[in-house]
């Protein structure tokens, strides 16, 4: 079975660290955009997961971050390194909500995401049949 989630908790000492891996084939890949005054950038990718039920997950590159995503195309198999980002926002109504987004900071082309294949019995030898009696092993079961 091919695991696409590879999920690591550290711990030192007081401070947390969170490292989430994201493997998976590249559907839809963004180009940079830019918004307000100060320049922040930001570039989108969607990620297929390959699994029982594929996951199609948006992830962002952000700032200098944007350029990560420049030697890779679409179909290509890749490995994101991930933080996960939740904030919280309230409405002129004064409703909370809450919104998550997941932020890449490193991917790189994974080619152990393809799957495994058995290979047919032509490519394989498969086996050999022999018909000749010079291997026959004696049976000395008593049944």
């Amino acid at each position: 079975m091919l695991l696409i989630y590879e999920i690591r908790f550290e711990c030192l000492f007081l401070n947390k660290i969170y490292n989430v891996e994201v493997q998976g084939k590249i559907k839809v890949l963004g180009d940079v955009k830019t918004y307000g005054d100060n320049g922040f950038r930001k570039r989108e990718l969607v990620v297929i997961t390959e699994e029982q039920y594929p996951q199609h997950l948006l992830i962002e590159f952000i700032q200098d971050r944007c350029e990560l995503l420049d030697s890779f195309k679409i179909g290509d198999n890749v490995k994101i390194s991930i933080n996960l980002r939740g904030r919280e926002w309230e409405n002129p109504e004064g409703e909370i909500k809450y919104f998550n987004s997941i932020h890449g900071w490193r991917i790189e082309n994974n080619q152990s995401v393809e799957k495994d294949v058995i290979p047919s019995p032509d490519e394989s030898g498969g086996f050999e049949e022999n018909s000749g009696e010079e291997n026959e092993v004696e049976d000395d079961l008593p049944f």
